[in-house]
C-alpha cells in the first residue's frame, strides 16, 4: 500500500510540474534541504559569498526538515509543491541531501543541479550505497523515488572521497568537483573558547578535556555509557559528550552554547566512531581516537567507505578501558593522522567558501 501511494505521488508531481516549466527562467538559485528548517552554517557562508560575486542573482531557500523517513509525510508534500515552483524557473538548484523534486522530475535543460552533501565526507556508506542495507531504503522504494538522479555537479572534499561519492550519488567521475565546505574556514580559524568553557563548566578545570562525537545510530547510548564509565575513574581527564543532533540520547553533559567546532578546538583530544566529524577533527591535528565497540556488526549491516580500523589502527579501539589507557600513555601517531586527513580532505587552505562559491557561479557558463 505504501509503495502504491509513493508511485501515485510521484506521478502527480510530474504532471503538475510540466506546466510550471513554461515560466521563463530567472537569474535565481534555489536552495533545498531536508536537514533543517533553518539555514546551516555552510548555507549562510556560501550564500553570502555568492551574493558578493553575483549580487544580481536572487537566492531562495526552501528548507523543510523531514521528520517522517518515508519521504512523503503530509507536511513535506506541501513543501514539495513549493520546491517545484521554484525549480521550474531557477538557473541553479543546490541541495545538501536527497531531494524528491530534484531527482524525480524532468527539468529544463538550462537548470543546473549541484549536490553539496551536508557532511565533509562519509565514513559509513550512504545514499545509493546503502540501498537494501541497514539504515538505507529498499531497492524498490529507491527506484520509485529515482534516488539521487539529475545532478550536474557533485562537490567532494578530495579525489578519494569523490570515488565513493560517485557510488552514493550514481554519478560519473566527470561530475565530481573537488572543494571543501565553508565550515572548513571556521574550523581552521580562531583558537576556541576554552577559557569561557572552563568558566561555565568548573568541574572541568585543571583537567584534560576529551570530546566524544558519536554518529547517529541505534545503540549510541550503549557506547556512550561504556565510554563514560571508563572516564569516571580518571582523575585528570574528563569526557565531554555531544551526541548527534538527531540522536534520542540526552548526552550533552556540559553547560553553555558551544558548537561542535568550539568543542573540537578547546579539547585536548577528540573521540568519535563512524561520524564524518572525524574528517573535520583531523584538520586540527590534535589526537583523534576512534571508539567502535560494535565495529564488526556495523561493518556487516551498514558498510563503510573508510576502513578506520586499518587506516587509523594506532587510534582505533573497541574497548573503552583500552582506549583510556592509550590516551594515558601520552603517545600518539600524528603521521598516521596526517595521512588520514590529507587523503579525505585535500582542499584545506584559506578561502574555501570563496572557492566553492566560484564553482557554483561559473556552473552555467559551461557544460559540466
Amino acid at each position: 500500500m505504501k509503495t502504491f501511494i509513493v508511485r501515485v505521488f510521484v506521478l502527480v508531481i510530474r504532471i503538475l510540474y510540466a506546466p510550471m516549466k513554461l515560466r521563463k527562467t530567472q537569474n535565481k538559485i534555489v536552495w533545498l534541504s531536508r536537514q533543517s528548517d533553518t539555514k546551516s552554517q555552510d548555507m549562510e557562508m556560501l550564500s553570502r559569498e555568492i551574493e558578493k560575486i553575483s549580487p544580481e542573482t536572487k537566492q531562495v531557500f526552501r528548507l523543510k526538515k523531514l521528520k517522517d523517513q518515508t519521504g512523503v509525510s503530509i507536511s513535506y508534500i506541501f513543501s514539495v509543491f513549493g520546491d517545484m515552483w521554484h525549480l521550474a524557473n531557477s538557473k541553479i538548484a543546490i541541495c545538501d541531501t536527497y531531494s524528491i523534486p530534484v531527482s524525480c522530475l524532468n527539468h529544463k535543460k538550462d537548470l543546473k543541479i549541484v549536490q553539496i552533501w551536508h557532511a565533509l565526507g562519509a565514513i559509513k556508506k550512504f545514499g545509493l550505497q546503502s540501498v537494501g542495507m541497514g539504515g538505507g531504503r529498499s531497492a524498490e522504494t529507491a527506484k520509485i523515488l529515482s534516488m539521487h538522479k539529475n545532478y550536474d555537479c557533485v562537490i567532494a572534499p578530495s579525489e578519494k572521497a569523490g570515488e565513493f561519492y560517485c557510488e552514493a550519488f550514481g554519478c560519473s567521475p566527470d561530475k565530481i568537483k573537488i572543494a571543501s565546505l565553508p565550515r572548513v574556514d571556521v574550523i581552521l580559524s580562531g583558537t576556541g573558547r576554552r577559557a569561557e568553557f572552563m568558566q561555565k563548566n568548573p568541574q572541568c578545570k585543571g583537567k584534560e578535556i576529551y570530546v566524544y562525537l558519536p554518529t547517529f545510530r541505534e545503540g549510541d547510548a550503549d557506547a556512550i555509557e561504556k565510554l563514560s564509565r571508563a572516564f569516571e575513574g580518571s582523575k585528570d581527564k574528563v569526557l565531554v559528550i555531544s551526541a548527534h543532533p538527531h540522536s534520542l540520547t540526552e548526552a550533552y553533559n556540559f553547560a553553555g552554547d558551544f558548537s561542535t567546532y568550539d568543542l573540537m578546538k578547546l579539547s585536548d583530544g577528540i573521540i568519535t566512531d563512524y561520524s564524518a566529524s572525524a574528517f573535520e577533527a583531523s584538520l586540527l591535528m590534535r589526537p583523534l581516537w576512534f571508539f567502535a565497540p560494535d565495529y564488526d556488526a556495523y561493518l556487516e549491516e551498514r558498510g563503510l567507505n573508510t576502513d578506520i580500523k586499518e587506516l587509523m589502527s594506532d587510534a582505533f579501539f573497541t574497548d573503552a578501558d583500552e582506549l583510556l589507557a592509550a590516551i594515558d600513555s601520552g603517545e600518539y601517531n600524528f603521521d598516521q593522522l596526517n595521512r588520514f586527513s590529507e587523503t579525505f580532505v585535500s582542499h584545506r587552505g584559506e578561502n574555501n567558501t570563496a572557492h566553492l562559491a566560484n564553482i557554483i557561479c561559473s556552473i552555467t557558463d559551461k557544460e559540466i
